[in-house]
């Protein structure tokens, strides 16, 4: 099942992806998945699609796949690396990323995103696949020439518009060994699987659940392969995750 949240005459709401057309549901996508039998059916080119969620937090993972750490010059922590990004970082599919005047290195970063759907705290990695909603895609934009120098990397990885989401949540998808994929106008940068990682999906779930409560509609991204690179106003780049679809953003 895919869940959308789109705009349609002003209205926010969430809805169900049915072929070419979105439904929308009556109580939102943390509760039962109700669509009523009289629900108006939307054909999805007359509605917009936002970003699929609106995290409380995002917690993205850093050098989760050894390759994408070896690139950049880092080993691999043992432990999962986590860092936070901010619920206004958050844009959704067909918005503009925005190069801000501090960053003259800003890079992709394909990730497959999970969605958390039920409140939960100090989960054993068996416990974390029932309190999964689903999974979407993620771009985790990063302004490369501030990491170092930031150090807590606020603005390298938190500014405005650094993490696209989209353009659903599957909620019927296991994410073993799902290809990750980034294209700048056309051009194949990274490709990879979420094979490749290092931490599994619910080693790192557990992992952060055993510090921080996570609620419905957090966000977990869990690391990019190999093959980051520049970006530059103009560009057209487009996430793609295996049994989910594409997302793509065009830099401002």
């Amino acid at each position: 099942m895919r869940i959308v949240r789109f705009k349609k005459a002003e209205t926010v709401r969430y809805g169900i992806l049915l072929g070419n057309e979105v439904a929308p549901l009556i109580n939102g996508p943390f509760g039962l998945l109700d669509i009523p039998d009289d629900a108006p059916r939307f054909p999805l080119p007359e509605v917009q699609l936002l970003s699929p969620v609106t995290p409380g937090k995002v917690l993205a993972v850093g050098r989760n796949y050894a390759a994408h750490a070896a690139e950049l010059g880092n080993d691999v922590p043992e432990e999962p690396l986590v860092f936070l990004k901010p619920g206004s970082s958050v844009i959704g599919p067909g918005e503009n990323i925005v190069k801000p005047p501090y960053t003259k290195e800003l890079h992709h970063e394909a990730e497959l995103a999970v969605v958390i759907g039920r409140r939960c705290k100090e989960l054993t990695p068996g416990q974390v696949p029932a309190h999964i909603l689903g999974y979407t895609c993620a771009n985790d934009i990063t302004a490369r020439d501030l990491q170092g120098p930031d150090r807590q990397w606020w603005r390298a990885k938190g500014s405005d518009t650094f993490c696209p989401l989209g353009p659903w949540v599957e909620t019927e998808l296991d994410p073993a060994a799902l290809s990750v994929r980034t294209e700048v106008d056309g051009e194949t940068r990274q490709d990879g699987s979420t094979a490749q990682m290092v931490h599994t999906v619910a080693m790192l779930i557990s992992h952060i659940s055993a510090a921080m409560t996570l609620d419905p509609g957090d966000v977990i991204l869990t690391g990019t392969p190999a093959g980051v690179g520049p970006l530059h106003p103009g560009d057209q780049v487009t996430v793609s995750v295996e049994g989910i679809g594409d997302l793509t953003n065009r830099i401002i």
